[in-house]
């Protein structure tokens, strides 16, 4: 792939200070980007694009001061670098239909432009809806429903009478459907508790590797559309996630927990089940949300609180130990006061 500066420039919306004509062939991060490469910069690394080997360099509007390299300036650099990216990467493409390597159960209803893959197994009537991609070692499983232009990457599961929405991508490993972790104690022994419900995914929803999403004991576990979920997280049965949440690596949300509209759980964070969590609200990063939150909220820390009071207590931490050097010689000075 080929593009001058004055094209790039038409195809990202920007304005082009630098010559007109020189051809960029890649995208590269500021690092990796040599003389015909354009990459992208924040106001925050302007200053090492500046220094960089690049072609090019996509920058904010907003910057206003001397930049000695060609530069594209767009409303949103990020936005316009994924549009290069899905320009000058090569997608991926498979032949259309089905491979005679793939299982088909019985009364399987299969739509249009669909590809299915070698020695992905597709159970018993299942629905698998038009434009589906479906990678090697594929489960769907019985009844479940996969719907129009969904993608499941190698090795996924997708359990009996689970449904994926439209357009949903769901990457390698995740695990859709798994019981719930219902059980009943009694004289120390566990029994457990049928899990008869389902998943549902509903559109555009994005699925990282190797997470679980465990099927309701009865009822559904909803993600909700838009929903972007990052690498090993787990969402436990009977949660009902709000749409567009953003849910970022390691994070636990146990089960009958239901969020509102763009919530966005940092890294580890790990809530107690059976709670309400309001919408547009954010938890930093190991947040231990053990109560219901109101809406709008940012907040931090275990228990979870608002960040700016969570802030204070670290400071306060880092402290303790002059403190409590501080609190012994002040008791020592008291007790020898008693003493006279």
């Amino acid at each position: 792939m080929k593009k001058t500066l004055q094209e790039i420039a038409e195809l990202v919306g920007g304005h082009l200070a630098g010559d007109a004509d020189i051809v960029i062939t890649n995208v590269n991060n500021i690092e990796g980007a040599d003389k015909e490469t354009i990459t992208f910069a924040d106001e925050a690394h302007v200053a090492e694009a500046a220094k960089s080997q690049a072609g090019a360099v996509l920058l904010p509007r907003s910057f206003a001061g001397e930049f000695p390299l060609p530069a594209i300036y767009v409303d949103d650099t990020r936005a316009a670098f994924a549009m290069l990216l899905a320009t000058f990467i090569p997608t991926i493409s498979h032949e259309k239909g089905v491979s005679q390597e793939a299982y088909i159960g019985k009364n399987v209803t299969i739509g249009e432009n669909v590809t299915i893959l070698a020695f992905a197994y597709i159970d018993d009537n299942a629905v698998i809806g038009n434009g589906v991609t479906i990678y090697p070692h594929v489960y769907v499983g019985q009844y479940a429903t996969i719907e129009e232009n969904a993608t499941l990457y190698s090795n996924v599961t997708v359990r009996e009478h689970c449904r994926v929405g439209k357009r949903v991508i769901v990457h390698s490993s995740a695990v859709i459907g798994a019981d719930g972790f219902g059980f009943t104690t009694k004289d120390g022994l566990h029994t457990k508790v049928p899990q008869v419900g389902n998943v549902v995914l509903e559109d555009d929803v994005e699925i990282g590797a190797h997470v679980g999403i465990d099927r309701a004991t009865i009822g559904s576990t909803i993600i909700g559309h838009g929903t972007k979920i990052d690498n090993l997280v787990h969402i436990g049965h009977n949660c009902h996630i709000g749409p567009n949440n953003l849910i970022v690596a390691q994070t636990g949300i146990s089960g009958s927990t239901n969020t509102g509209a763009n919530v966005t759980f940092g890294g580890q964070t790990g809530t107690v089940g059976h709670i309400n969590i309001g919408g547009n609200s954010v938890f930093a990063a190991r947040s231990g949300i053990i109560g219901n939150t109101p809406e709008g909220v940012f907040y931090a820390g275990f228990p979870a609180r608002p960040h700016q009071e969570w802030l204070r207590m670290q400071a306060h931490l880092q402290k303790i130990t002059v403190m409590a050097k501080q609190l012994k010689e002040m008791e020592k000075k008291i007790k020898d006061l008693e003493n006279k």
